[in-house]
Formats: structure tokens, sequence, C-alpha cells
């Protein structure tokens, strides 16, 4: 087998599963699909495969999805999260059909954590860990302005209660000049070889300096020393090639839907 047919393999087994619902405030099953619930009116759909489902069972299954979201008035948004590499035949028309919209497709890269380790920050940038309620606050923002997404109070909210949890998450950031202009997590996974880094960015101004690689790299060393050996990311076109040039695989590629209210 291939290495990309062993890392899409060890993805599949090890990351479909209950891996994907740390801090989840519930979690319903419907069929094959994992339907949860996240603090800030976030609803999650998810699943290890469809069962084999043909294209007339899955335009059944997300009406019903949507159903249980619906009936909470508290969920804003849900994502349907897709991977290409799944048999789901006319899934796309279901979802669109019943009011998601598609995002971006991303890479889904997977590879060894011990290739990210060695890329030091810029002189002039320093990495730091944060939990204190308002440096928190500060890296969901820089996030926000860095995605080109308003400032969401209810997003720093949520990270904030996982931080509550302790259930291994991280959260770096990359300071200079007396700000915040990049930030990332961490998310080790739990009985699984893999930890996930999450949400990197960097403030538009600070890119193209190596701050995302640097961010990459210490999240790497952190998991490495929880005995987290592989990485996987969702990436998008601008990390992708950072990623391969470490020698990480593009196992398939990853599609958000989201529905909001």
């Amino acid at each position: 087998m291939t290495d990309r047919t062993l890392l899409l393999r060890a993805y599949d087994e090890q990351l479909r599963t209950d891996a994907e619902m740390p801090g989840a405030v519930s979690v319903t099953r419907h069929g094959p699909l994992r339907l949860m619930t996240f603090g800030g009116g976030q609803g999650f759909v998810t699943y290890r495969d469809l069962g084999g489902a043909d294209a007339d069972e899955i335009a059944r299954l997300v009406p019903k999805a949507l159903t249980h979201y619906r009936a909470d008035p508290g969920i804003e948004r849900v994502e349907w999260k897709t991977r290409g590499h799944d048999h789901a035949p006319e899934l796309h028309e279901a979802l669109v059909g019943n009011g998601f919209v598609p995002g971006e497709p991303e890479s889904i890269m997977v590879g060894d954590a011990a290739a990210l380790t060695e890329t030091p920050p810029p002189a002039d940038v320093t990495l730091r860990r944060v939990t204190e309620e308002p440096d928190v606050r500060a890296m969901s923002a820089v996030q926000d302005e860095a995605f080109g997404e308003p400032t969401s109070e209810r997003r720093a909210d949520a990270l904030l209660r996982r931080l509550a949890l302790g259930d291994g998450m991280e959260l770096w950031v990359a300071e200079t000049e007396g700000r915040m202009v990049g930030a990332g997590r961490l998310e080790p996974v739990a009985g699984s070889d893999f930890a996930g880094i999450w949400g990197g960015a960097t403030l538009e101004r600070w890119r193209g300096r190596g701050i995302y690689r640097a961010l990459t790299a210490a999240r790497a060393r952190s998991a490495l020393a929880r005995g987290k050996t592989l990485i996987h990311s969702d990436s998008t076109e601008y990390s992708r090639p950072i990623l391969e040039r470490s020698g990480f695989v593009r196992v398939s590629t990853t599609t958000p839907y989201v529905w909001r209210r």
C-alpha cells in the first residue's frame, strides 16, 4: 500500500470516531450520522461513512438531520463536513436543496509531527500558549480578522468553555510590535496517534514572514511531547504547500456545507 493509502486509513479509523466530539455539549445519533451541538450556537454533522446509503436514502437523511437542529432555537449555524473520498451519491444536491451552502474545498493533510518541529519564529516575533480570558478573547479576535469574519464573542466564549474542560486543547499565539498577529489551536486526539492543528492564521500585514510555519512548529513540538506522532490538518491553499514541503500527504479533500438560521 502507498503512504497515502496507509495515512488515509489511519485518518478514517482513528479520527472519524468519537474523536471528533471534544467539547460537544451534546451528541445525537441518527443512523450513520453524529449530530453534535457545540457552544456558541454551532451544530456539526459528521460520520465514519454513510453505510452504503444510496441517493434516495441520503435525500431523506439530510432534512431529518436539519429538523433536529431547527428544533433548537439556540442553534444559529450548522456545518455538514463532507470528505471527497466518501461514497455519497447526490449528497451535494441534497445539502444544497435543504439550504446548505458549500464553502471552499480544503485539503486533508496528514504527516509526521517530527517533520514540522524545526522552524523558529522571526527574530522580532515571540510565540506562547495562552490560557487567560483576555488573551483568549484577543486571540479569537485575531483569527476572526485574519479569516475576514466579524469579531464574535460567542466564538471566544466557546474557546473559554473548552479550556475549562481541560481536555488537552492548546491555544498558541504569535506576537510582535506589541500585538498579537497570528494564532492557532492544537487538538490532541485521545486514544490515537494524532493531534490536529486548526485555525492557523496570520494577519495580512505580517504574512510571508514565516509566522504561520513557526506557530505550526510550536504546536508540533507540543504534540510530540504529548506522545502524538501524526498531525492532521484541513488546509487552505495558503497552508497546504507549507505542509507539503515538510513531507505531508494530501490524503483527501473536505468541503464544509453550512446552513444558517
